[in-house]
C-alpha cells in the first residue's frame, strides 16, 4: 500500500486530498512532456479565448508523447488510483496538460468534470500534479460536492455557454465566494513532486494567474470497478470519436488499458 488509511477515508468523505512528494521522482519526466506537448498540440489542444496572457490545455496525448506514456505505464499513479478509488484495478481514462502563463487572469470557472465524460461511476479519480511551486492555492474544491444528488451545469470555459444544448436536469454552477460559510472550500499550496486527487464529481476551479510565474500541471485520470459508460445529450470532452461502446458497457480496454490490478 503507497496510501494510508487517513488519505482514503479522507477522500471518500471530502471527494479530494492532497499527497506531499509522492511524485518528485517523475518532475522532470512530466516537465519534458509539457513541453513536447506545447511545442507539438493534438487535435483538441485550446487556448481558451484568454484576452491576457496565455491559457493553454491539451487532452489524449498520452500514446504520441513517450514521457506520459512513462506517466501512465511506469509511475505510481495506477497503484494510487487503485487504492484511492478502492478498486481492484485501475484503468486508465486521459491524460490533460494545463498551462496558465504569468499575467493570465482569466480563473478555471466551478465545474465538476463528470458531466463533461462519457463515463460515470462512483470509482474515479484525477491525479492533478503540479511542475511549478504555487504558494497561494489555485486549485480549489467544494468538499463533499461529490456526494451531491445532482451534477453540476457544465458549461463552455471561453463563454460559459452550455455545453450541451437542450434541457436538462443540472444543478446551477455554484459560486463559494459568494457565501463562504455555506460551503466548505479546500485548497492547499503546493509544490512539485505533490499531487492533488479528486473524483470526476468533485466541484472545482482555479484562480487566474496575475503573478510573474508560470503554473503547469499534468493530470492523468483513472476509473475503477464500477465505471460505465453513460449517455449525454452531446458531443463529450474527451469525444473519443468512434469508440463503439453503448452504454452500461465498460470502457473497452483497448482504448483505456488496465494499468494496475488485473480485469
Amino acid at each position: 500500500m503507497l496510501l494510508t488509511d487517513t488519505h482514503i477515508s479522507d477522500f471518500q468523505r471530502d471527494g479530494a486530498i492532497v499527497l506531499r512528494g509522492f511524485f518528485a521522482d517523475w518532475v522532470q519526466t512530466m516537465a519534458e512532456g509539457i513541453a513536447d506537448n506545447m511545442a507539438d498540440p493534438g487535435p483538441y489542444a485550446s487556448e481558451n479565448a484568454v484576452s491576457e496572457g496565455r491559457f493553454f490545455d491539451d487532452y489524449c496525448n498520452w500514446q504520441r508523447i513517450p514521457a506520459f506514456t512513462r506517466m501512465v505505464t511506469d509511475s505510481p499513479a495506477g497503484q494510487i488510483a487503485a487504492e484511492v478509488m478502492q478498486s481492484r484495478t485501475a484503468q486508465f481514462f486521459h491524460d490533460h496538460v494545463l498551462v496558465k502563463e504569468p499575467g493570465t487572469p482569466k480563473p478555471t470557472p466551478w465545474h465538476q468534470d463528470a458531466p463533461y465524460y462519457l463515463v460515470e461511476g462512483q470509482q474515479t479519480v484525477s491525479l492533478w500534479m503540479p511542475l511549478d511551486p504555487v504558494s497561494d492555492a489555485s486549485l480549489r474544491f467544494i468538499a463533499g460536492s461529490h456526494r451531491w444528488d445532482r451534477m453540476v451545469r457544465p458549461v463552455s470555459w471561453s463563454d460559459d455557454s452550455d455545453f450541451y444544448e437542450g434541457a436538462h436536469d443540472w444543478t446551477p454552477v455554484p459560486d463559494p465566494d459568494t457565501n463562504p460559510g455555506d460551503m466548505t472550500v479546500l485548497e492547499w499550496p503546493i509544490e512539485p513532486g505533490d499531487a492533488v486527487l479528486f473524483d470526476f464529481r468533485t466541484v472545482h476551479g482555479a484562480r487566474g494567474n496575475a503573478g510573474g510565474n508560470r503554473r503547469r500541471a499534468l493530470s492523468l485520470r483513472f476509473v475503477g470497478d464500477d465505471a460505465r459508460v453513460v449517455d449525454r445529450p452531446g458531443r463529450t470532452s474527451p469525444p473519443f470519436l468512434g469508440h463503439g461502446m453503448t452504454h452500461g458497457d465498460r470502457l473497452r480496454s483497448d482504448w483505456f488499458p488496465v494499468v494496475w490490478g488485473a480485469e
